[in-house]
C-alpha cells in the first residue's frame, strides 16, 4: 500500500464532517509540528503549515460531505477502486491531505493551506487572512486525472420558507417514498441524468392528482443530488407503488397543510438541473439543485437549493429567476453562502502544471469545472498569485457511491512531485 493511501486510511478514521472536523484539525496541526513545520490556525480553523522560504503553496480542504454511515467509514478496494461501505468515502478532499502528509514526512519546504468547511459554502476560504508567501498555488481538489483546471463556477444557496397552517384531510392517508437513489455531486454530476428523489416523488404525486400534503422530508445536503424523499399525503383514490415509488397506507390521520397543493405544484414546476450549457467550455453554464425540502409540526415549509453558474451575470439571472419562482408561490426567499466564479485563465503556472501532467499521463487538458473551487475565493484575496487545480479521478463524490481510482492517485501524486521539484 502506498504512503498516500496509508495516510488516507488514517484520515478516514478521524471524524471530519463539515462543521464537525475539530479532531482532524488538531491531528493535522500536531502532525505538522512533529515534523518541524510552523503552524498557524485562524478563527475559522483554517490551517497554514510552512517550512523554509517556499514559492509554492499546496491547497486543499479538510472537511467532507458525510452521507450514509459517515463519519463511520469502512474502506475497501475492488477493481482498482477504493470505496466505503454504505457511506461517502471522503476522498474529496482527503486524498489531497494525504498527499500533503507524505510531502511533510519528506520535509519539503512548502506552504500547505488547509481550509475548513469548504463543503458548506467555502466558509474557511472566505475567512482567510494569512500572510501567504508563495507566488503560486496548486489546489488539489479537482476530480479527473490528466486535467488542469483553470476556472470554476460560482454559486449561491437560495433558501425559501413559508408558514402554512394545518387543516383536516380527506380520503386515505399514505406514506409515499423514494429511497436509495444514486445521488451525486450537485455540480459535476448535475448533467449526468442522475434522478432527483424530490422530482421523482413530485412527478408521481402530480400524475396521481394528489393535492393534500401532510408532511415532506426530502434530500440530504445542499450540494448533493437528493437520493431520498418521503411524503405523507391524502388521496381519495388508491396510490400504488410504481418504479422507484413505494407506498403504504397509514392508520394515523394527521392534518394537512392548507396550501399543500401549491407546494406540490411548485415541486412539479421547478426546473431542477442544467438550465444552460456552456458550449465553449463543454460543461453546464448554469444549473440548480432542488436539494432539501422539510416541513415541521407548526406548518413551516423550508426549501433549500444550490445554484451554480460560470459567470457573475449567469448566476444573477438564475438567482433572479429562482427568487421570482418561489415568491410566486408565496415563499420568503434569502440568498446565502455566495461564492465567486474563477474566470478561466491560462498562465505561466498553468502551463508548468500541464507540462508535468503530460510527463506522467502523456496528455493534459486545461478545463473549467461546473463546481465551486476555493481558487475563486482565494484569488480575490491574493491577486498577486497564480492558480491551478488538479486531482486524481474521483467519481460520485457527495454520495455513498463515491470512489477513487488508486492508480490515478499515484500518478497524480507523481505530477504533484514534478511541480514541487520544478518550483524549488
Amino acid at each position: 500500500m502506498s504512503a498516500v493511501i496509508t495516510h488516507f486510511n488514517t484520515l478516514t478514521q478521524i471524524p471530519h464532517c463539515s462543521k464537525e472536523a475539530d479532531k482532524l484539525m488538531r491531528f493535522l496541526v500536531n502532525f505538522a509540528k512533529e515534523r518541524g513545520y510552523s503552524v498557524e490556525v485562524d478563527e475559522a480553523n483554517n490551517i497554514l503549515i510552512k517550512k523554509g522560504d517556499p514559492t509554492l503553496c499546496l491547497q486543499a480542504h479538510y472537511d467532507m460531505v458525510c452521507v450514509g454511515k459517515a463519519p463511520h467509514i469502512q474502506t475497501y478496494e475492488e477493481d482498482g477502486m477504493m470505496r466505503a461501505k454504505d457511506s461517502s468515502l471522503g476522498a474529496d478532499n482527503g486524498i489531497a491531505i494525504a498527499m500533503m502528509m507524505v510531502l511533510m514526512d519528506e520535509g519539503e519546504e512548502l506552504e500547505f493551506l488547509i481550509t475548513a468547511d469548504e463543503e458548506v459554502g467555502l466558509i474557511g476560504a472566505h475567512a482567510l487572512a494569512f500572510d501567504l508567501k508563495s507566488r503560486v498555488m496548486l489546489n488539489l481538489d479537482a476530480e479527473e486525472e490528466a486535467e488542469v483546471y483553470i476556472g470554476c463556477a460560482g454559486g449561491v444557496d437560495i433558501v425559501a420558507s413559508k408558514q402554512d397552517r394545518y387543516i383536516d384531510g380527506v380520503g386515505e392517508c399514505y406514506e409515499v417514498a423514494v429511497k436509495g437513489l444514486a445521488g451525486g455531486h450537485s455540480g459535476v454530476d448535475i448533467d449526468k441524468k442522475i434522478p432527483s428523489a424530490i422530482k421523482v416523488l413530485g412527478e408521481y404525486l402530480h400524475q396521481e392528482s394528489v393535492t393534500q400534503l401532510a408532511s415532506l422530508h426530502a434530500g440530504e445536503r445542499r450540494n448533493s443530488i437528493p437520493a431520498n424523499a418521503v411524503a405523507i399525503v391524502y388521496s381519495e383514490t388508491p396510490l400504488k407503488a410504481k418504479g422507484d415509488i413505494q407506498t403504504r397506507v397509514l392508520k394515523e390521520k394527521p392534518k394537512v397543510l392548507k396550501e399543500g397543493a401549491k407546494t406540490l405544484e411548485l415541486i412539479h414546476a421547478f426546473k431542477h438541473g442544467v438550465h444552460r450549457q456552456n458550449r465553449a467550455l463543454g460543461i453546464p453554464d448554469t444549473s440548480i439543485n432542488l436539494a432539501i425540502i422539510t416541513t415541521d409540526e407548526k406548518g413551516g415549509i423550508l426549501i433549500e437549493t444550490s445554484a451554480r453558474a460560470m459567470s457573475v451575470q449567469g448566476l444573477k439571472e438564475l438567482s433572479d429567476k429562482t427568487v421570482d419562482c418561489f415568491r410566486s408561490y408565496d415563499f420568503e426567499v434569502k440568498l446565502v453562502d455566495r461564492y465567486p466564479s474563477w474566470k478561466p485563465d491560462v498562465t505561466e503556472f498553468t502551463e508548468l502544471v500541464s507540462q508535468e501532467m503530460k510527463k506522467v499521463f502523456t496528455k493534459s487538458t486545461m478545463k473549467a469545472i461546473h463546481a465551486g473551487l476555493e481558487c475563486g475565493v482565494i484569488a480575490q484575496k491574493y491577486p498577486q498569485m497564480q492558480f491551478a487545480s488538479i486531482g486524481p479521478t474521483i467519481r460520485y463524490p457527495h454520495s455513498t457511491r463515491e470512489e477513487v481510482d488508486l492508480k490515478s492517485v499515484e500518478r497524480t501524486f507523481e505530477a504533484v512531485r514534478g511541480v514541487v521539484k520544478r518550483l524549488k
